[in-house]
């Protein structure tokens, strides 16, 4: 290829990523998304529709930044928020598969100077969000940028909520303890896992921390308060609980990987969608980093996340073969709701069952 044919194959490119549908036929999907934007006064949203292990559908709607007026983009990087919870599983799940650790450990094993109230918790109760744990260490600040091991350990002199086991209570202390454990097990900091085993393999060339250098103009400005009306904190602070960016292109990357057991084995995986069971019996709706329960009959394996300025959905329905991946960058919104209607949209066309948020 001349240089003038890449200089000209670029111009396209970025055409295309500044067209927010250029990459799908402008359809209801679209109508629906710019009615519930503006009742919402949404500044920017970017979705990915994956069938059948396809992407189907892949734009972007409003604007990434408003003070540049820079059009939303497939391509635009948000903040995800806890939909992040489910790499951090996936890593201590692959390290569990290498035999480096048991979902069964004490997590004492692996945490320093844990109390004797901790030493009932295993790695599986905080995978999924039944070891008691309150949900937000004393000492995180999201203005200061610290270890993860101070914050897990100002959790340390708080009672425990419950019993190890004996009900579910979500958690962001337990996932920074994950996040933890893959450092001591690993010997490197826990995002450098998460690139190396999950993102490089699974083509997700953008996906990084929320503190990795801005990538401008494709990163999108938060906004926050009453319609989202104004510039959202930037937090310093790396979150293990909320830990990335990334775009709907990457997460359906991350979809097709993990549905086709690239990475995990089907037992890990199911493992992973499986709502765990509490030491009297009952069952959960929730297994590694993801909420699994059922809406209308239809199987549903999901998690959402917020940060200031940025809501995100990630939702699919295995037996139908459908994910709807959005991103916002703006905090006041129904961003659920939002993808539930996508979701019944492309549900009605293969004339099943809608669900209801």
């Amino acid at each position: 290829m001349t240089a003038k044919q890449s200089a000209l194959c670029l111009c396209l490119i970025g055409g295309l990523l500044a067209a927010p549908r250029a990459w799908a036929q402008s359809d209801r999907t679209d109508a629906f998304i710019t009615e519930r934007m503006n009742a919402f006064k949404v500044p920017g949203l970017s979705l990915a529709v994956v069938k059948d292990g396809k992407v189907v559908k892949a734009a972007g709607y409003g604007v990434a930044d408003v003070e540049r007026n820079t059009p939303a983009t497939p391509a635009t990087l948000y903040k995800i928020g806890s939909v992040s919870k489910q790499f951090i599983a996936a890593a201590i799940v692959l390290l569990e598969q290498d035999g480096r650790l048991r979902f069964d450990d004490p997590a004492s094993k692996y945490l320093d100077g844990t109390p004797p109230a901790w030493q009932a918790i295993t790695i599986r109760y905080l995978l999924t969000h039944t070891a008691g744990l309150v949900r937000e260490s004393p000492a995180f600040d999201a203005l200061k940028v610290q270890p993860d091991a101070d914050v897990i350990r100002a959790a340390y002199a708080l009672p425990l909520r419950f019993q190890p086991g004996e009900k579910w209570e979500y958690s962001n202390v337990g996932y920074f303890a994950l996040a933890d454990i893959v450092r001591k097990v690993t010997g490197a900091p826990w995002a450098e896992f998460l690139r190396t085993r999950i993102f490089v393999p699974a083509g997700m060339g953008v996906t990084a921390p929320t503190n990795a250098p801005p990538q401008a103009p494709a990163r999108a400005v938060g906004y926050t308060g009453n319609d989202n009306q104004r510039k959202a904190d930037d937090w310093p602070a790396l979150r293990p609980s909320g830990a990335l960016v990334s775009t709907v292109l990457d997460l359906a990357k991350w979809d097709a990987v993990f549905s086709a057991d690239r990475l995990l084995t089907p037992a890990s995986r199911q493992l992973m969608t499986t709502p765990a069971r509490l030491t009297d019996g009952t069952s959960t709706t929730y297994g590694f980093g993801l909420h699994v329960d059922t809406a209308n009959g239809r199987r549903r394996v999901w998690h959402g996340g917020g940060l200031p300025g940025f809501i995100s959905h990630f939702v699919r329905f295995p037996d139908a073969r459908l994910t709807i991946v959005m991103l916002s960058n703006g905090d006041d919104v129904d961003l659920p709701s939002i993808a539930m209607g996508v979701a019944n949209l492309y549900l009605e066309d293969a004339r099943g069952p809608a669900i209801r948020h």
